[in-house]
């Protein structure tokens, strides 16, 4: 399924690489906040990069989140390298692409820079504004830098270092008179409160850069999805309405909304589907936030007691391994916890991509779509033990935090 969304992409590329007066603030850079699997790395991939290459910018991507464990900024770097390393390369796809869309003639020998590749970013290398600049001069072009999961540059030295690296390569290169092109820098996160963060506290190196919501896919893409499975549904095809609210209640996922319809299919052919499909998409929004849940549970109480902390005060939290704080553990796991066995704990977590650091001491949830689902599901068990009625079954993850997923996006 190949749903484009070549008109946004369109005229986000044209804001940024040919922006009018009120759209020059995008050269401070623009970050774009949105849930997970909402469709932002499909959409940056198939759309906005061939879009910017169409206007002749030279695009460097890295995504954090493909490998979270590793140094943000050596990603960084190591992407920006093999870009470099291509313009250097005679007859390489992207010269062959620079020489067809913009008038850069690097003839047959490739771009030629006065430092080594392989220093770039390093100590006594060739910094980023110096890299970038040659870059331009000799592109005669804009250069766009997209860093997908920008958040998990937080949180670490070598992350901030990184990023203050990239606003001086902005400035040095966007304040140049008569620059033969710019510096833009794209950053995109799960996590909307981190995202704000990078632009709105004033020690962070893009404060006062651009930031908005991700726009989530809508009812074109819902009546694009309907057209193809026409056919497989049948007179068990639900409403475009219907199914536009059942995929906003999934937090606007793709891969959610191709599983309801695939369920509806197997529905007994009487049944009606725009009667069903609400119910099977707050199900399947309960078990997508069950499988992230999971993890948690499976790692032990210590792990559960963690994770709960961290959740019940919505996330940037400090004060984990206090003694006020191990005490509250060791009620909950009924023995003495040590701020070793939670450091531990904080770790797996951190590895499976569960939680993330924000700074030194403070940690958050990584997406807030499951950080909603288990208050949820803490409220319910609440309610369960103190004989209250409960809520209807599925009710706390699909319409509470669900909602909040696509709002978010």
């Amino acid at each position: 399924m190949t749903f484009r969304r070549t008109a946004l992409a369109g005229q986000m590329a044209a804001q940024l690489l040919r922006p009018s007066f009120l759209d020059t603030s995008l050269r401070s850079g623009l970050f774009l906040s949105g849930q997970r699997r909402v469709g932002k790395t499909t959409f940056l991939a198939t759309d906005l990069i061939p879009a910017l290459e169409a206007l002749g910018a030279v695009v460097v991507y890295v995504d954090l989140w493909s490998q979270p464990q590793a140094n943000p900024a050596e990603l960084v770097h190591e992407a920006i390298r093999r870009t470099l390393r291509e313009l250097q390369t005679p007859g390489s796809g992207l010269l062959r692409r620079l020489q067809r869309v913009t008038s850069v003639d690097a003839g047959v020998a490739g771009f030629k820079f006065g430092f080594k590749l392989a220093d770039v970013g390093k100590d006594q290398g060739a910094t980023l504004a110096q890299a970038f600049t040659e870059l331009i001069d000799q592109a005669h072009t804009d250069v766009v830098l997209i860093v997908d999961e920008v958040q998990h540059a937080l949180g670490s030295a070598d992350g901030d270092h990184l990023l203050h690296a990239l606003k001086a390569a902005r400035d040095a290169i966007n304040t140049r008179p008569g620059t033969p092109g710019y510096f833009l820098f794209v950053g995109t996160g799960s996590h909307r409160a981190r995202v704000q963060e990078l632009t709105l506290k004033g020690n962070q190196a893009f404060n006062g850069a651009v930031t908005t919501e991700f726009p989530v896919l809508g009812r074109d893409f819902i009546d694009y999805v309907l057209e193809q499975v026409r056919p497989q549904l049948g007179g068990m095809l639900p409403s475009a309405g219907v199914a536009e609210a059942a995929f906003r209640s999934m937090g606007c996922r793709p891969e959610e909304l191709m599983k309801a319809l695939t369920i509806l299919r197997s529905l007994p052919p009487d049944a009606q589907p725009d009667e069903h499909l609400p119910t099977i998409a707050q199900s399947l929004g309960a078990a997508a936030a069950d499988v992230e849940l999971q993890k948690v549970e499976a790692m032990g109480p210590l792990a559960e007691a963690v994770f709960s902390r961290i959740c019940s005060i919505g996330g940037d939290v400090k004060g984990v391994f206090t003694g006020e704080a191990l005490k509250a553990y060791a009620a909950q796991v009924g023995r003495e916890v040590t701020a070793q066995e939670v450091q531990g704990i904080i770790g797996a977590m951190t590895t499976a991509n569960l939680l993330m650091r924000v700074r030194h001491g403070h940690y958050g949830v990584t997406d807030p779509f499951v950080e909603k689902a288990w208050q949820a599901k803490q409220q319910a068990g609440q309610l369960l033990r103190s004989g209250s009625a409960p809520p209807l079954a599925g009710a706390p993850s699909g319409s509470d935090a669900a909602p909040a997923s696509g709002a978010g996006g």
